[in-house]
């Protein structure tokens, strides 16, 4: 089973997030910011990362820049789910190494949709 991290200082939103991809089969780890996330990254083995932009202790795009550092994580999907929608956010998170974003508020089968095609 795969597992994804996913990152949010809004415990609704993992949690919806969290059971959106626990249904369609897939084990989730959850952080409240980029500092929490890298922590569990270390210790938990993850095959793709989804996190928000706007986090206290570390934002989204430093939380993508330190594990992009870490070897076992140059090259896992990392999708922004964001409320932010700013074309040269964007450019900086892929400049960062996000894969992908995804807009606040998004649709359940939006999501499953887009973790499925970047984890075949």
């Amino acid at each position: 089973m795969k597992t994804i991290l996913a990152l949010d200082d809004s415990a609704s939103l993992r949690q919806m997030v969290k059971l959106t991809l626990m249904s369609a089969g897939y084990n989730i780890v959850e952080a409240a910011d980029g500092l929490e996330g890298l922590a569990k990254a270390k210790t938990n083995a993850v095959d793709m990362v989804v996190t928000d932009l706007n986090m206290p202790n570390m934002n989204g795009l430093a939380f993508i820049r330190a594990l992009r550092q870490m070897p076992a994580y140059k090259g896992i999907p990392i999708v922004f789910l964001t409320t932010e929608s700013d074309a040269g956010l964007k450019q900086e998170a892929k400049t960062a190494g996000a894969t992908g974003w995804i807009t606040k508020p998004f649709k359940p089968e939006q999501l499953t949709s887009v973790v499925k095609k970047l984890l075949g």
